[in-house]
């Protein structure tokens, strides 16, 4: 039994992601299978809302834009863009996008983890979808979200990296077919020797090709505080593409501050690992996979992304050893209120 005085270290150990029993349960009520790409009028009288952070991302977010603005789906969605203090066109792009509900540019730079508690503050539906202002769907994406929606459920999606190539008037060269799961290192991940992994420091003596999602029974061996090599429950959550229950983020305070502007990674595997210690667990979309598109200088940004990698993975684990977080909604709500009270409303 997960108590308040536990830290969140124990709470995971003590959490099971036996997510079955809800599956069957909604995949029973809406005639639907877990893993299909679903029917547009399957999403009658549901309700999402699209989180997106957004930070010197003109390169991608009007093709993320479009194709939300393209999505199939007889339920409704807003969709909410937070510009994390661009210096090129981003805020030009959201503002003027005819998809966008409400924007706000914040006049100096928080980073993705309080832009999306913003976002989630304004956001008005009862789950939320975190989407990177770089990350393209198909069209049935947020049709195979929204029947799926659950208040226990984290649900997972998977992202297909590709190269940037413009495709002129703004936006960038995205393929007509459906993104590749194994794409995704979450799927087919191919580990190498002798090189610390940058999550455990785990070093193998041999390389090899792992599928965290198969072999351990699409995360459900992953609960009571388990791992797959260098993988863990809480890091399958990413919010690159994650849908998320607004009511329990809110419970767990959202993104912890200290992953600021400062650093890169891991805000959102601690927000899973909150999330799972207050009950929620995590579900995997197979569908649900988008093409995630990297920047022009892609190799220059992933250097010092990685530069910061360590230290965000030691804090944490700084925060596993401290108490779960939890009746923390006050705080979100403080933080966010404080941050628009300089922002400007764009939409």
């Amino acid at each position: 039994m997960v108590t308040v005085r536990d830290t969140l270290s124990r709470a995971l150990a003590h959490r099971d992601n036996d997510y079955r029993q809800i599956a069957e349960a909604i995949c029973w009520a809406r005639k639907v299978d877990w893993h299909s790409v679903t029917a547009a009028t399957k999403a009658s009288g549901t309700s999402l809302s699209v989180v997106i952070p957004a930070r010197n991302a003109e390169h991608s977010l009007a093709t993320v834009l479009d194709a939300l603005g393209a999505q199939d789906t007889s339920g409704t969605f807003e969709v909410i863009v937070i510009d994390d203090a661009s210096s090129d066109d981003t805020t030009a792009v959201a503002a003027s996008h005819p998809v966008v509900d409400v924007t706000w540019r914040l006049p100096d730079r928080v980073g993705g983890a309080a832009a999306r508690n913003v976002g989630t503050y304004l956001a008005e539906a009862d789950t939320v979808v975190y989407l990177d202002a770089d990350m393209v769907l198909p069209r049935h994406v947020l049709a195979d979200i929204a029947v799926r929606a659950h208040p226990e459920l984290v649900l997972v999606g998977f992202r297909h990296g590709i190269p940037y190539a413009s495709a002129g008037h703004g936006r960038a060269v995205v393929p007509s077919s459906e993104p590749d799961l194994r794409a995704d290192h979450r799927v087919c991940w191919r580990a190498p020797a002798g090189v610390p992994m940058f999550y455990t420091g785990q070093v193998y003596d041999q390389p090899f090709t792992g599928h965290p999602l198969d072999h351990t029974d699409e995360f459900v061996a992953l609960g009571f505080g388990r791992a797959y090599h260098d993988w863990d429950l809480p890091r399958m959550v990413v919010t690159a593409l994650v849908a998320v229950p607004r009511a329990a983020v809110f419970e767990v305070g959202g993104f912890d501050a200290g992953f600021d502007a400062s650093g890169w990674g891991s805000e959102d595997t601690h927000l899973g690992a909150a999330l799972i210690a207050a009950g929620c667990k995590v579900a995997p979309l197979r569908q649900v996979r988008g093409y995630h598109i990297d920047p022009p200088d892609a190799q220059q940004q992933w250097q010092a992304k990685f530069a910061t990698a360590a230290e965000r993975v030691a804090y944490f684990r700084q925060l596993l050893e401290q108490p779960a977080p939890c009746g923390r909604a006050d705080q979100l709500a403080a933080t966010a209120q404080r941050l628009l009270q300089t922002a400007q409303e764009l939409r």
